[in-house]
């Protein structure tokens, strides 16, 4: 990717990668709302069409703005490329697409977003596509499940909602053993805390609804990689089947983009806090978050990501009846299955973001009935420990 200085740092990338200035000279990056372009003369069509001269055809798979946010996405994570998606199911569903076939074979963590597992175990697998599930932190799991046809390894770290770590680097090497490809949903620490693709990834996914808006307002999904597999492959299953993002919603991830730094930080800082409190509560049995000690994969995410995360889960005494209770006496915090917001959130993952999975599944990814997950906010820390305490007292 070229910019007029490859030695910019990431707050740079963050607020001037990728823009190019039209004949007005507008400061800000505008927004192109058209569905079709006009070419020159019929030959210029012609050659677009072909792929034999780059240029805006049509607004499905070509659009300036969408085309910005791509491009600066791309330049954070240390990519070549960047397709973006209509959401990250739909960057998920695109990568399977663009680069599975029948009588491959996946390995992915147990401990994923729910309805990513719906949509391999449900959708990706009738298409003859197998999928194995391994503990996300258990490398030797990970090796045993590897097969001659196993094309993909996918997972997210920090893991939804028990915030498990993997060891990027050590997956990284395992796929490159045995041919594979390595995607990581990098949702929970977007490029301000962690960078998959430096650490041996193939693919990066990120749900641009969370953290990269920041504020909750718009839908978008991005796959971000090298030239063969993003640039060719998945953006050829975007322009023929069209999960597009639209040049509204690219136009508002841009600038959340130039904020994402600052407010990653501070969203690790509350939840650091909030974490701390959390432990040293009698109501709460166990925390989920990889900034305390307490943490398994502790010393690892200290390693491969420069912050926390603004996410973390807790188990309270009394299961459901317990959680339930805790949320409905909350007054600030939101009670949305969302997260990534300015505003903190919190929501109960077994009836949630984990409802359509089984016991058996649930249990297998360590969601327990008195689990509760909060996506911890940028209002003030004390008055986020002061909503939870009217439950948990």
């Amino acid at each position: 990717m070229d910019f007029e200085n490859d030695e910019w740092g990431f707050d740079t990338l963050a607020v001037r990668a990728g823009q190019q200035r039209t004949a007005e000279h507008e400061h800000a990056e505008p927004i192109f709302p058209t569905s079709s372009y006009v070419f020159d003369n019929a030959a210029q069509a012609a050659a677009r069409f072909k792929g034999e001269e780059a240029g805006n055809i049509y607004s499905r798979f070509t659009n300036p703005t969408v085309r910005t946010f791509e491009q600066r996405l791309a330049a954070l994570e240390g990519g070549d490329s960047c397709v973006a998606t209509s959401s990250g199911m739909a960057a998920i569903l695109s990568t399977c697409m663009a680069l599975l076939k029948s009588g491959d074979h996946v390995v992915s963590s147990r401990a994923i977003f729910g309805s990513t597992v719906v949509l391999f175990n449900k959708y990706i697998t009738p298409f003859g596509v197998e999928v194995s599930y391994v503990p996300l932190t258990d490398l030797q799991a990970w090796r045993e499940a590897i097969r001659p046809e196993t094309r993909l390894l996918f997972l997210e770290t920090p893991s939804n909602p028990l915030t498990e770590v993997a060891d990027i680097a050590a997956l990284a090497e395992l796929a490159q053993e045995h041919d594979c490809l390595l995607v990581v949903d990098n949702c929970f620490c977007t490029p301000a805390l962690q960078q998959p693709l430096h650490l041996g990834a193939d693919i990066v996914i990120h749900s641009a609804t969370k953290y990269i808006d920041g504020q909750g307002r718009c839908i978008g999904g991005a796959v971000v990689g090298n030239k063969e597999l993003v640039g060719e492959g998945v953006y050829g299953f975007l322009r023929t089947a069209g999960p597009t993002m639209s040049p509204f919603n690219a136009w508002v991830f841009l600038k959340g983009l130039e904020t994402l730094h600052l407010r990653m930080k501070a969203h690790s800082e509350n939840a650091l806090q909030l974490a701390h409190f959390l432990e040293g509560h009698a109501a709460v049995s166990r925390v989920y978050y990889p900034g305390l000690e307490s943490h398994p994969q502790h010393q690892l995410a200290s390693q491969q990501q420069s912050g926390y995360g603004g996410v973390l889960a807790f188990e309270v005494k009394g299961g459901q009846e317990a959680a339930w209770k805790i949320i409905d006496n909350t007054h600030m915090l939101s009670i949305t299955a969302n997260l990534g917001d300015t505003k903190s959130t919190i929501t109960h993952p077994a009836t949630t973001t984990h409802g359509r999975l089984s016991d058996e599944e649930r249990q297998e990814a360590g969601i327990q009935p008195g689990m509760i997950r909060i996506a911890v906010g940028l209002e003030d820390i004390e008055d986020i420990k002061a909503d939870l305490q009217r439950g948990l007292a």
